[in-house]
């Protein structure tokens, strides 16, 4: 199973007047960490799309583009790439540049978007959602499968035998879809035979499992190879020298920001409560030292039997020697155990 790390690029913000503070500095300490986890040979590392203050990426390729040259190994996707209100052919062209850049580990994890501020700023109408992500998708696959294209389509302008480049090294380019449990999405990934993201970000991860039995069930009716279907479990937590300190750290961030975006979406505040509660064996966050990390993720594999696991450690603006110290025991202390269990199996 591949281990790795995804981040939104959390910073800083006064929320009276959504200015945003220290981004530069946030994502240079962004650089640092990408660059640490490759040095301890982390499989994976994402970056996630945004457009709020609360966030200091907003065009994750370029921040992979800069981390592709200064790391050898690990393999750069986006943690998503909002597709339904982007350009396909503008998102090939950046990715495979990346690609290019990377010598062959650029990924694309293509999603509609939990977050709908792109909407309107790029001109985009909500109420087509899902079919601007449907569309979008099926032009991205066209333009990684066919040195010339040919597409026509209602959202966007008509390709008549043209040609798009850079070419990526990878062929094909892997394109992940991104699922927050929506069964409709989960059939469109396995359908396409495409790999399957999946983000479980609170609640009992035992409620999620027919989500991938249906992923699995789906791809075999698709007539696609079952070897070949590929899941990531995609969670929130954080990994210290023992439990206390861990939410000691976590806890905070996790607080204001899930706070947050819960008055925004109309959700009961978190408490610590339940915080503890989800930092438990059967709850969705990964929080603790790193035995206590170890046991969770052999036991969600247990579960689902995943090929990928992505861990986001800053819910919320995290000090930057705290980060460094999780990813320095997630690549030490938990990397090497996992794999040698797994192997075992």
């Amino acid at each position: 199973m591949e281990l790795g790390i995804y981040t939104f690029a959390e910073t800083r913000f006064e929320p009276s007047t959504g200015r945003q503070a220290g981004v530069g500095e946030r994502l240079r300490h962004l650089m640092e960490e990408i660059e640490l986890a490759d040095q301890l040979g982390l499989d994976v590392f994402g970056i996630g799309e945004h457009h709020r203050p609360d966030y200091a990426v907003s065009v994750p390729h370029v921040v992979l583009a800069a981390a592709a040259v200064s790391t050898q190994r690990i393999r750069l996707t986006s943690a998503v790439t909002v597709l339904s209100s982007d350009d396909p052919v503008r998102v090939f062209q950046h990715f495979a540049t990346v690609d290019q850049l990377s010598g062959g580990r650029a990924e694309i994890m293509a999603g509609r978007g939990s977050f709908i501020e792109s909407f309107p700023l790029f001109g985009y109408d909500l109420e087509l959602y899902d079919d601007l992500f449907r569309e979008k998708l099926d032009l991205l696959l066209q333009l990684r499968a066919h040195d010339r294209v040919t597409w026509h389509g209602r959202h966007r302008a008509a390709i008549d035998d043209l040609s798009v480049y850079p070419r990526p090294v990878q062929a094909p380019l892997p394109v992940w879809i991104a699922v927050g449990g929506n069964p409709p999405s989960v059939v469109r990934a396995a359908t396409l035979g495409l790999p399957m993201a999946l983000a479980i970000i609170g609640g009992a991860p035992e409620r999620f499992k027919p989500m991938v039995e249906l992923y699995r069930e789906t791809w075999a009716r698709a007539g696609h190879d079952p070897a070949k279907a590929r899941v990531s479990i995609n969670s929130h937590g954080f990994i210290a020298d023992d439990a206390a300190q861990a939410a000691e750290i976590a806890f905070p961030p996790y607080l204001e920001t899930m706070g947050r975006i819960g008055r925004e979406r109309g959700w009961s505040p978190p408490s610590r409560r339940q915080f503890e509660a989800e930092a438990t064996l059967r709850g969705a966050l990964f929080l603790g030292s790193p035995q206590q990390v170890i046991d969770k993720i052999l036991f969600q594999h247990e579960l689902f039997r995943h090929d990928r696991f992505l861990l986001q450690l800053t819910v919320g603006p995290t000090p930057h020697a705290d980060v460094m110290r999780a990813i320095e025991l997630f690549g030490t202390a938990v990397a090497p155990v996992v794999r040698k269990a797994l192997a075992a199996r």
